[in-house]
């Protein structure tokens, strides 16, 4: 998830193309999407059994902190959307939910940005992190 217009909103994205360079192996179940600005591009997902977000995510720490987060763990921002254009991840998770399609197992793995302003890269700090945030995405898409 994220905006690559935006320097660090978009981590997930550069995360997310820096996955799918590495060219899984053969036979691996392993799906990475893009969604972008879109989180409703969960809605569209069939038959997961875990789902791993890869995002910005606003913490207390210090750029570069990385963030091992279940959706509980989210507190939502309270903007309530007036259309399905406006379907925020949480609500998208509330949506997948109640219609009985939420994965059995949802992982956030987020990095505390440092630089939420114009520009297409992530900053020094977040884009030396990337490779880490892959291992942990690998590593977490392994577990059971």
């Amino acid at each position: 998830m994220g905006n690559l217009l935006l320097k660090d909103e978009g981590i997930g994205v550069h995360v997310a193309q820096a996955l799918q360079e590495m060219a899984p192996e053969n036979g691996s179940n392993l799906q990475i999407v893009d969604g972008g600005t879109s989180p409703d591009v969960l809605l569209s997902l069939d038959k997961v059994d875990k789902l791993i977000i890869i995002d910005a995510v606003k913490g207390d720490c210090e750029p570069g902190t990385i963030y091992r987060l279940g959706p509980d763990e989210i507190p939502e921002n309270g903007a309530e959307a007036t259309s399905l254009h406006q379907v925020g991840l949480m609500q998208s998770l509330q949506i997948l939910d109640k219609f009985g399609l939420k994965p059995p197992k949802v992982v956030i793995v987020g990095i505390q940005p440092k630089e939420i302003d114009w520009g297409t890269e992530p900053s020094a700090e977040l884009g030396q992190k990337i490779p880490e945030m892959m291992r942990l995405v690998l590593e977490e898409a392994r577990k059971c």
